[in-house]
């Protein structure tokens, strides 16, 4: 039996307990089951987990870990099942839900709540003027998108926004129909997230991804893990770290915090993790301070460079370096100028602990570099991923097994929607080949990254927002403004299975078009479909759902995207959509003609382990640079400084927790209960600031405005984070990240170097 949705938000009283010092294992296994019991019954969670990342089965909708060739019977970890149960839950959001709760009403209600509240089942309209949602039907819906967007001054009057959960084919099918109607504005959450890792890595090694395969890590002899917390973002990476592991690979966490799931983990199927003590995984943890990873690798690559004076030959690989690389020189002199204060004062380690980590990258004949936001989201995070990149080709650690560069990406199929060309600057060779595919000149002028689409929003110049997924407005920086900006606009239109808050913040007359998930059975006239995703290391799979719709009023995201274009477009390019709607074999065969590594894209998923796309540097070390070298890079150090009695932020997830999608206020492994209102800071950095564990403080964030953003009445909470350093959740703290701080080169929000201050409750309230 299944619980009835929340009627009321739960009273926060945050509660604390020591963190956890390992991952997963018997409350794992507890969890999964209770939340798929709770949200599905359970017949529907039997029939998903038995089927999810299975061969013939669906990819989890979560995120994107890659698939083992070989399987176990329960190929998936704690959140996926979270995810699945969250997306597969027998409760349902009609049209009397939303007759009994007006849009103020629901603007007051928490983002967990509104998750809770279950599945969306038919298409609705918020009218101009209007307090509440209503059923339309999708001809008119469809007819009142395009309506609006054929009655603009300009299509780049449009913003198209994406989340990762897209499937190859949605995507593909997005972008064209975004290009044929003549804009670039497709946004999407990369943006938010990796954009750093590969504006850095297409510079540097010619491809925007990473050079590392499921095997490669199994197989590694030193993996270094910066900035990410897999047991809560990646839990099945866990199992390979354990694989690792065991095979004698060495395992060094870079982090501001101990995170539980690279202490140790406990295997929930194998003995060993249940009965026993589990797998201690990190040899190695470096407290590194926020922002300080490009001192790291500076440091690591100066010790690399005076072990190699000390030992001519026997550190550096000079074959790799003479043949395949340019800038060493230049990169060499300038590593040796900068000054071991520098470098200690900018990572917040000391030179004993750099040395000792270099030592380490010497004595391993492969080693793997792994990261995920907490270096992406940094004012100089592209420089920091091109210092990464520059330890690992000192040693030729790119293009041979066990060694690589790994961007871990986070949502399930991310990386596979810029593949399809869900970008807002899509280079000309891909242009050329779909105006040539489907015989009209798409639209070349760069469009808006998400940074620069809300900024439009706010500014007046978007007046159309249309969302393939995900929640903009919670997953944005600088909140206020995102809101601000979605109440400016003439339509907002979100394609969703769930309701979220950018359902509750919106433009003018605003649009929900329900659509099937990813668990879910996709039936159209050439009969059941299936779609394609790509994972974190370039491998392509089909997915297939197994459910019956929730509702026989959703339509697949294919199916609305198609919808959308037909109406908008008719008469203005010859398109099929409607023969592309009925069967998505014919997508394909157009992705195959368009997209590098699709050929026979039909025939290569019939492989029911799926399809490795080609990676130049991985595959034959050839690198599609500037100068068709890999590059070595020349990036100056700049350490952030922050002011006395002030601290750096990171915004973090908590463990129950799915990007912008809260499951509850637990976050077990850190030890944080019944709450989200609160910030983690270092015990001795409280003490001298003069604030207490267990105070109730307003948090500000400084930056060179007058905007006061501020997160009101939230406790801190004594935590073994880096000195001067303090985290909170996202997406909350988003607040306090100003839309205009982003990194150099990306636009990506800072969301992992914010400067805040404290101030105490009771003496506000005096003042007031």
């Amino acid at each position: 039996m299944t619980s009835k949705a929340p009627a009321s938000d739960p009273v926060e009283e945050p509660r604390t307990t020591a963190p956890e010092d390992y991952a997963a294992g018997w409350p794992a296994v507890g969890v999964t089951f209770r939340r798929g019991l709770d949200e599905m019954g359970a017949k529907v969670t039997a029939q998903t987990l038995r089927k999810m990342n299975q061969k013939h089965g669906f990819d989890c909708p979560g995120c994107a870990w890659p698939d083992p060739h070989h399987r176990k019977v329960a190929e998936f970890c704690e959140n996926g099942a979270k995810h699945v149960a969250a997306e597969a839950t027998l409760r349902r959001a009609g049209s009397e839900f939303f007759r009994e709760h007006s849009m103020s009403e629901l603007r007051e209600r928490s983002d967990w709540w509104l998750e809770e509240q279950g599945r969306l089942t038919e298409p609705l309209i918020k009218r101009s003027g209007s307090d509440h949602y209503q059923p339309i039907s999708w001809d008119e819906a469809v007819g009142v998108v395009a309506d609006k967007l054929n009655s603009l001054d300009s299509p780049d009057q449009a913003v198209f926004y994406t989340s990762g959960r897209t499937s190859n084919e949605a995507a593909f099918l997005y972008g064209l129909f975004v290009r044929a109607y003549g804009t670039n504005n497709l946004p999407d959450c990369s943006n938010m997230c990796h954009e750093s890792s590969g504006t850095a890595l297409k510079e540097v090694i010619g491809v925007g991804k990473g050079s590392v395969t499921l095997e490669d890590l199994e197989e590694s002899d030193l993996i270094i893990i910066c900035g990410q917390n897999p047991g809560t973002n990646h839990p099945r990476m866990l199992t390979s770290l354990e694989k690792a592991k065991h095979k004698g690979g060495v395992i060094v966490a870079v982090n501001p915090m101990p995170e539980a799931g690279l202490l140790r983990f406990r295997n929930p199927q194998t003995p060993r993790g249940l009965l026993a003590k589990g797998t201690p995984l990190a040899d190695d943890y470096l407290p590194i301070r926020l922002a300080g990873d490009h001192a790291l690798f500076l440091g690591i690559g100066r010790v690399l460079l005076e072990t190699e004076d000390r030992r001519p030959g026997r550190i550096l690989d000079h074959d790799f370096i003479d043949r395949y690389t340019d800038g060493f020189e230049a990169y060499s002199a300038h590593v040796r100028q900068v000054s071991w204060e520098e470098i200690e004062e900018g990572s917040g380690l000391d030179r004993g602990q750099i040395v000792r980590l270099a030592e380490r990258i010497i004595d391993a004949k492969s080693v793997i570099i792994a990261w995920a936001m907490g270096l992406t989201q940094h004012k100089r995070a592209v420089a920091t991923i091109r210092e990464v990149t520059n330890v690992q080709l000192l040693r030729g650690n790119i293009g041979r097994p066990g060694a690589g560069l790994l961007p871990v990406r986070g949502h399930s199929n991310v990386q596979g929607d810029r593949t399809m060309g869900i970008y807002e600057k899509m280079p000309p060779e891909f242009l050329d080949k779909l105006g040539r595919e489907f015989h009209f000149q798409p639209a070349r002028e760069a469009g808006w990254d998400s940074v620069q689409s809300v900024a439009a929003m706010r500014d007046g110049k978007a007046r159309v927002l249309i969302s393939m997924g995900g929640n903009l407005v919670r997953a944005i920086s600088d909140t206020n403004v995102a809101e601000t900006a979605m109440a400016r606009l003439d339509l907002s239109v979100s394609v969703a299975t769930k309701l979220n808050r950018s359902h509750v913040i919106t433009g003018d007359i605003a649009l929900i078009l329900p659509t099937l998930g990813r668990t879910e059975r996709d039936l159209q006239k050439s009969g059941l479909q299936q779609v394609t995703v790509e994972d974190s290391m370039g491998a392509v799979r089909a997915t297939r759902g197994v459910l019956p719709p929730a509702s026989v009023d959703l339509r697949s995201e294919v199916a609305i995207i198609c919808g959308l274009a037909h109406q908008t477009l008719r008469g203005k390019v010859s398109i099929s959509w409607e023969k592309m709607a009925h069967d998505y074999g014919l997508i394909r065969e157009h992705i195959s003609h368009v997209v590098p590594g699709f050929q026979d894209f039909n025939e290569k998923i019939k492989n029911p382990v799926g399809f490795l796309l080609p990676h130049a540097p991985r595959d034959e070390r050839s690198f599609a640079t500037a100068t068709n070298k890999a590059r070595f890079t020349v990036n100056q150090l700049e350490t952030i400084q922050v002011p006395e009695g002030r601290l750096l932020l990171q915004t973090v997830r908590s463990h129950d927790q799915f990007n912008t999608t809260v499951y509850s206020n637990e976050d077990r492994y850190r030890g944080i209960h019944d709450s989200r209102r609160v910030v983690l800071v270092h015990a001795d950095d409280l003490r001298e600031l003069g604030f207490k564990d267990g105070e109730h403080v307003d948090v500000f964030s400084e930056w060179n405005d007058d905007v006061e953003r501020c997160l009101r009445d939230y406790r801190l909470v004594a935590y073994p984070t880096s000195r001067r350093c303090a985290a909170a959740y996202f997406p909350e703290a988003n607040v306090l990240v100003p839309l205009e701080s982003v990194a150099e080169g990306s636009n990506t929000p800072t969301s992992k170097s914010v400067i805040v201050r404290f101030e105490h409750r009771a003496a506000q309230r005096v003042e007031a």
